[in-house]
């Protein structure tokens, strides 16, 4: 159900909430939490309130749109409040914010606020440099921004991490769950040997890319290469160099990965790219500080730009009928950024024993 309630005041869209729980009963109680949504873009709007929907069928929360209508116009709210099948478990309450008005999105927002309550932020498009100093991010003790839907990505993503705020955090870093998990349980398997080096493939503007190189870089405290590639599939590849072999992780068509390392057969791995909903949904189970978030962001710095061959250097090799055997690791592991050196047969002897 949908009303809509033009010109009209928070009190007013109060007393209509009020009124809508005495008539259908429980189904406007029971919210964990405030998620207040800033989409001055309208495009985005409808997504965004679609996604939140989804996340609220595990997270009941009410929640808060704030939109920016014309600022030449008269000063004036236009609310819409949905509930039941078009608000998922929560309630919607959209607030389009016209003339002067457009600029006072907090206090629009604080008299519709649930008492008692956590109050996450979120910023579907273009957000601000420094969440924490934004008037609605003052009010929230969680701050998501997404710098994938930035102008610059990396731009954006760059000037969040030096204002960055416990509390803080992206979307663009969401959306490496999978990556890193991944990463993480292919060096549980044997062998058990240190990494020395690290490279990672990615979109030329990819802020996820971004962070999963800073988060190798800070976490393993090795050089980490980032390699800007054309394709617009986000991640490409990650490759983790070890002295018998290197670990590989590929997503070439966006969707599907494949594992390699030596002495472990080839696993071909669900990678695809995850929507807002997914992220949102990941968000909200934890409402306190993101230590491992703010690491990546740290790693920044760290992470040194390869050159543009390196990308198709980083391609996996074509598949062939040969069976690779533990004793053909080391050389595979190298690469082929060497040409390969001949050798006497003692030598060659020597090397395979």
């Amino acid at each position: 159900m949908i009303i809509d309630l033009p010109s009209t005041t928070t009190s007013h869209l109060n007393k209509k909430l009020v009124e809508l729980r005495e008539r259908g009963g429980a189904v406007a109680l029971g919210r964990v939490l405030t998620l207040v949504i800033v989409a001055d873009d309208d495009d985005k709007l409808e997504d965004a309130i679609e996604a939140a929907n989804e996340a609220s069928r595990e997270h009941p929360s009410r929640v808060i749109v704030v939109a920016k209508g014309a600022r030449t116009a008269a000063p004036r709210i236009d609310g819409q409040i949905r509930v039941g099948g078009d608000a998922g478990a929560s309630e919607v309450i959209v607030l389009r914010l016209y003339g002067q008005l457009a600029s006072q999105g907090q206090s629009a927002v604080v008299p519709l606020l649930l008492p008692d309550a956590p109050i996450v932020a979120w910023w579907p498009g273009g957000g601000p440099k420094n969440p924490a100093e934004d008037p609605i991010g003052e009010l929230a003790q969680r701050r998501i921004t997404d710098s994938a839907a930035e102008k610059s990505p990396v731009r954006a993503l760059t000037a969040r991490s030096k204002s960055y705020v416990e509390g803080d955090t992206d979307l663009a870093w969401t959306r490496l769950t999978y990556w890193r998990a991944q990463l993480v349980s292919a060096l549980d398997l044997p062998p058990y040997e240190k990494i020395t080096g690290a490279t990672v493939v990615g979109e030329a503007d990819s802020p996820s890319t971004e962070l999963l190189a800073g988060w190798l870089a800070e976490c393993l405290k090795v050089p980490v290469k980032r390699v800007k590639s054309s394709s617009a599939q986000g991640i490409i590849s990650v490759t983790l160099q070890r002295r018998t072999g290197d670990i590989d992780l590929t997503r070439p068509d966006g969707r599907v990965g494949t594992l390699t390392q030596p002495g472990q057969p080839t696993r071909r791995i669900a990678l695809q790219r995850r929507d807002n909903k997914d992220c949102l949904i990941e968000e909200l189970r934890r409402l306190d500080p993101d230590e491992v978030y703010e690491t990546a962001l740290h790693g920044l710095g760290k992470i040194t730009s390869g050159h543009a061959k390196a990308a198709e250097e980083a391609k996996p090799a074509p598949k062939t009928d040969k069976t690779v055997t533990a004793a053909d690791a080391p050389v595979r592991g190298k690469g082929p950024t060497k040409a390969p050196v001949k050798k006497s047969a003692k030598v060659a002897e020597k090397s395979s024993s």
